[in-house]
């Protein structure tokens, strides 16, 4: 269960690695742009906005690659983060697109479930 758990933190550690590449550096490119559904020039508008959003994707990211790098010793380390993820993902889901909830809350609960059985 303990490899099961890692892996899914790793993988959603990833998944938010991606997130920060897409909002900090690929915000207006087209594939930014089609990622989030955004015009050009909304896009141009909010890059600012999105770039800082990337980078607390990072600091998710960096949090639960800590707690994996601890192993065993990081486990709270990671229920935190990924209770951050899952608080972000609800929120994103309930205000931005329910397309949030199964990209970053479902896995984050998942995670949390596997960790705390780990």
């Amino acid at each position: 269960m303990y490899l099961a758990a890692s892996l899914v933190v790793a993988l959603i550690a990833l998944l938010h690695l991606w997130f920060l590449v897409l909002e900090m550096f690929l915000w207006t490119r087209p594939s930014g742009r089609r990622a989030f559904g955004l015009s050009e020039e909304f896009a141009r508008q909010s890059k600012v906005l999105a770039a800082n959003q990337g980078l607390y994707n990072g600091f998710l990211a960096a949090g639960l690659l800590w707690g994996l790098w601890l192993g065993h010793d990081g486990r709270a380390i990671q229920l935190f983060f990924l209770g951050c993820v899952l608080v972000a993902g609800l929120f994103g889901g309930l205000t931005a697109t329910r397309k949030v909830l199964w990209i970053q809350a479902l896995p984050a609960l998942f995670g949390l479930v596997l960790v705390l059985l780990a």
